[in-house]
């Protein structure tokens, strides 16, 4: 049986990085950890409406700085900074006392990030939308957009079926064990009136791709791929004569 593996935590050390960035002794580290799933709970709460697609953590000595990635800052932000405000007095609070510094990083493209499609498939589930048109439709303009690949599954009572089931959907490539290609992932779940619908996404970006996605890099080279070995001095098949015959002498009764 295949084992799922996290598509991100896979590629840790290869081409991804951690979202927490922090190093603590063997006392220090489960409350470091509990306070960042509390503080990233937090963040996504708050900012439900902003399409909060990750938030990294990094600590120092005394400080904590919280970078946002999201594809509306302006929600973040509030007016006139209000929001941000708000936010760092509260997670002051929830981690001791610490200076707290928060960034926000725009998404350009919301489209080419999986988290943020999978909110979006979620939410339109949540809207009673036909779970097979809003696969296809998230597919066709993340395509649009210049993915390389795309795969969207779907679980749960799709339709209002008493039977749960997953069905997905894909469209490109999407080469899971290969640790060059940098697979994005995202995962959200849609609170319809049924029950719970788990949405995940796998996403190949366009500008991670190498140079010539239509012919990805192999690991063993095909038979066209495979370098001219020099043969020497060896004539060719249709060159080479003929090895002299001995003559047959007969015996001499």
């Amino acid at each position: 049986m295949g084992q799922k593996v996290n598509p991100i935590g896979y590629r840790l050390a290869v081409n991804r990085d951690w979202r927490s960035r922090w190093y603590a002794s063997h006392q220090d580290f489960p409350a470091f950890l509990h306070g960042d799933i509390q503080i990233r709970k937090y963040v996504k709460d708050k900012l439900r409406q902003a399409a909060v697609s990750r938030v990294v953590i990094e600590r120092a000595w005394n400080s904590i700085r919280v970078t946002i990635c999201t594809a509306r800052p302006g929600v973040v932000i509030g007016r006139k900074g209000s929001e941000i405000e708000r936010m760092t007095e509260d997670i002051g609070k929830m981690s001791g006392g610490k200076s707290v510094k928060i960034d926000i990083q725009e998404i350009k493209t919301p489209e080419l990030d999986a988290q943020l499609v999978a909110e979006n498939v979620a939410l339109q589930l949540e809207r009673r939308i036909s779970f097979r048109r809003a696969m296809k439709k998230t597919i066709q303009a993340t395509m649009d957009f210049g993915a390389i690949g795309i795969k969207i599954r779907c679980a749960g009572r799709l339709g209002g079926a008493e039977i749960s089931r997953s069905e997905s959907f894909r469209e490109g490539k999407i080469p899971l064990h290969t640790l060059r290609a940098p697979i994005d992932y995202g995962f959200y779940e849609a609170h319809t009136m049924y029950g719970i619908i788990g949405v995940k996404v796998w996403l190949w970006k366009p500008a991670e791709a190498p140079a010539n996605p239509n012919q990805p890099q192999r690991e063993r080279g095909e038979r066209g791929d495979r370098p001219h070995r020099d043969r020497g001095d060896r004539q060719d098949r249709s060159e080479r004569q003929p090895d002299p015959v001995a003559p047959v002498v007969a015996p001499v009764h």
